[in-house]
């Protein structure tokens, strides 16, 4: 008889991780001590290569995500998604503090990430936590322009012109699909849930060096192939009614994001066949499923096992409840 796994939320040792533009505020919103500086990133969890989330506690305590998943297989992923990604745990879980402008980039798409680097693509959605006064988030283009027009702004230093940008406030929430030129504007402190891959490719970083001098490498050339050149309506994903305790926030191929508001005992339904990460943006609140009783606070990820089916909340907090969207 194959061994069960626990029926109980997941959480994972995060990763901080430190950059030219990154801030102070992810171990403060976390409620942890600092202990490194200008953490930009916290990979909640992650399968990516060489950064393989481990298991902060329970049962399985120092088991990496890649071992419960040998082990446990479609009970922890469900069975379409182990043979949708081959096994693999296919999205990558961070908070982001810029403290700085990050580069103005672009990730390649399914097919073109697997033609070049042998991985996913990565399409991405942000959730903005908190910003400083007048931060702004860069997406997509407000004009059309060709290839050969993006070089030549590239060239000539114009490239800026031709990139929509917008306001940014808390509970904003914005939809990055391969292709789509994007960066976070400095003061924004947002949850990123996107494909799991490490591909990027940078087209404009202000001019700034590396720790050693040196212009930070751009890839001028690939990012060309991947972007998408249309011009769309809206970048900017509607406004969630806060008075709404279970709004669709985006759905697509390869997740489904919900926010869910929690001030009173709440019953949720949980998918049929995959896994549920549940980020927890403000608040706390304690979560049951089956016999089993967890607290997740403010700055906690957890992961949901696939055969967990329903779970009970209460407390008072605002959760983003995210699963693969198998169907």
């Amino acid at each position: 008889m194959a061994e069960k796994i626990q029926e109980a939320p997941l959480e994972f040792v995060p990763f901080f991780k430190s950059v030219i533009w990154g801030g102070n505020s992810i171990y403060g919103y976390k409620g942890l001590p600092a202990d490194k500086e200008n953490v930009g990133e916290s990979w909640e969890i992650s399968e990516v290569p060489g950064h393989v989330s481990i298991v902060a506690d329970g049962e399985y305590k120092g088991k990496s995500l890649s071992e419960l998943i040998t082990r446990f297989g479609s009970q922890l992923l469900g069975e379409k998604v182990m043979k949708k990604y081959d096994g693999k745990f296919p999205l990558l879980i961070k908070f982001i503090d810029a403290k700085d402008n990050l580069s103005l980039q672009v990730h390649p798409d399914d097919a073109l990430a697997l033609k070049r680097h042998g991985s996913l693509g990565k399409t991405e959605m942000w959730y903005i936590i908190d910003t400083d006064k007048n931060a702004k988030i860069c997406a997509g283009l407000k004009k059309e322009i060709t290839p050969q027009q993006y070089e030549q702004s590239v060239k000539d230093g114009s490239f800026m012109d031709n990139v929509a940008i917008h306001d940014s406030a808390p509970g904003d929430v914005f939809f990055l699909p391969a292709g789509r030129v994007h960066g976070i504007g400095a003061g924004n402190l947002l949850a990123e849930i996107q494909e799991s891959s490490d591909v990027t490719y940078r087209i404009y970083d202000y001019d700034r060096k590396d720790v050693d001098g040196n212009p930070r490498e751009l890839h001028i050339d690939a990012a060309k192939d991947a972007i998408d050149f249309k011009v769309y309506d809206n970048y900017k994903e509607p406004p969630a009614d806060m008075h709404d305790p279970d709004v669709l926030l985006v759905e697509n191929e390869h997740f489904k994001t919900r926010r869910i508001i929690v001030d009173k005992d709440r019953h949720i339904s949980l998918p049929d066949d995959s896994f549920t990460v549940l980020i927890c943006i403000e608040g706390e609140i304690i979560i049951k499923t089956g016999e089993n009783l967890k607290t997740i606070k403010q700055g906690q990820t957890f992961l949901l096992p696939a055969v967990i089916k329903e779970m009970y909340l209460s407390g008072k907090g605002i959760l983003l409840c995210v699963d693969n969207n198998p169907n």
